[in-house]
């Protein structure tokens, strides 16, 4: 893989928006493949690696979810098809069915905010708070993208709290109840993105 570039180049402001909708893009048609074609299983463009500001590894790998900049709509559809039955199997079938149906057609719903969840305690979730930002790096396909972030936890009333609960519930009805949720709102102007020899 390439060096990525300089960590002192800004993008200005048309730069940054279309590198952002570039990458919202990549994630919606990696996130379609996996549901299509792989049962949802996360793939390594949807799992990046979590540094420091500074570099330091955090975690090899975090999945991580886009999320629509309005995700009521959507969290209540996971939230009545999840109440809807008690076996997990047809839950998953349906989450599988709504996210290869329509969810992820339109980049334009997503502004690049994403989030994970951790079990509590998470020691990685931890360190994630203590520094407040972090870098996501991304790589799939030939493509790779350098995030940096600021991270913050979400309170259980919070919309992107509550859209990720229910997604994460459709797949794995184990879900701890205790749980920490984490925002990741990416810098795009120190943001960067390039392609990769994956030969």
């Amino acid at each position: 893989m390439p060096l990525h570039p300089s960590d002192n180049v800004v993008l200005l402001e048309p730069a940054a928006a279309a590198l952002r909708d570039e990458f919202i893009g990549w994630q919606c048609r990696i996130r379609q493949m996996s549901v299509r074609q792989a049962g949802g299983r996360p793939s390594s463009g949807m799992r990046p690696r979590v540094l420091t500001p500074s570099g330091d590894a955090i975690a090899a790998g975090v999945t991580v979810l886009i999320i629509e900049s309005e995700p009521q709509e959507s969290t209540t559809l996971f939230r009545f098809q999840y109440l809807k039955t008690q076996d997990p199997v047809e839950r998953y079938d349906k989450i599988l069915e709504i996210l290869a149906d329509s969810y992820f057609q339109q980049p334009r719903n997503f502004d690049g905010t994403m989030t994970a969840l951790f079990g509590s305690p998470s020691a990685v979730a931890a360190r994630l708070l203590n520094h407040g930002r972090c870098v996501l790096e991304f790589g799939q396909y030939g493509q790779a993208y350098r995030l940096p972030c600021r991270v913050a936890e979400l309170a259980e009333t919070d919309n992107l709290y509550q859209a990720t609960w229910w997604h994460n519930r459709m797949f794995n009805a184990n879900t701890p109840a205790a749980v920490r949720i984490l925002a990741f709102n990416p810098d795009w102007p120190h943001a960067a993105g390039w392609r990769i020899d994956e030969a």
